[in-house]
């Protein structure tokens, strides 16, 4: 698993100000996408997953995470980008939506960020997938950084048929 390091230092946000949050950064392709912290409960290395049958082709399957049944969602799949054919270097980010755990398969941890709530904009109109599946853009390094709107992720797999 790929390590990551936190960057306070030099980033001319100061935590204890209240308007600064910490997210995880995570790659799909060459895109930076982030969630909150708080929401992550666990990374882990890809090891597959038991498919269920009549689910979106985003739904991977599930895990047994400790006794807990963990759905697992393909990032790359449900951005409508094809299914991620995964290797010993994918991971799965498992977050807290909720009263729910779910996993996302991601290409690789990169980095943890503090931005300013303030730098987090909207996202632009065009693409309907992206603009209901992120809930806002943050540059960072220069890069741009899509925050995972975690809610859309998972309420996606009720509603679609």
């Amino acid at each position: 698993m790929q390590a990551f390091e936190q960057r306070d230092e030099n980033d001319g946000h100061d935590p204890a100000s209240g308007n600064t949050m910490q997210l995880i950064a995570f790659l799909i392709g060459e895109q930076v996408y982030g969630v909150e912290i708080t929401t992550v409960r666990e990374i882990r290395a890809w090891n597959g997953a038991t498919p269920l049958p009549n689910t979106q082709e985003y739904v991977r399957g599930v895990i047994n995470l400790r006794g807990t049944i963990v759905p697992i969602f393909d990032l790359r799949a449900r951005f409508g980008d094809g299914i991620t054919s995964p290797t010993k270097n994918h991971v799965v980010v498992v977050l807290s939506v909720g009263e729910k755990w779910v996993g996302i398969l991601v290409d690789a941890v990169s980095d943890i960020l503090s931005v300013s709530q303030s730098d987090v904009h909207g996202v632009p109109e065009g693409n309907n997938l992206d603009s209901e599946l992120l809930n806002g853009i943050v540059t960072h390094d220069n890069k741009m950084v899509g925050l995972i709107d975690l809610d859309a992720i998972v309420a996606g797999t009720n509603t679609e048929s």
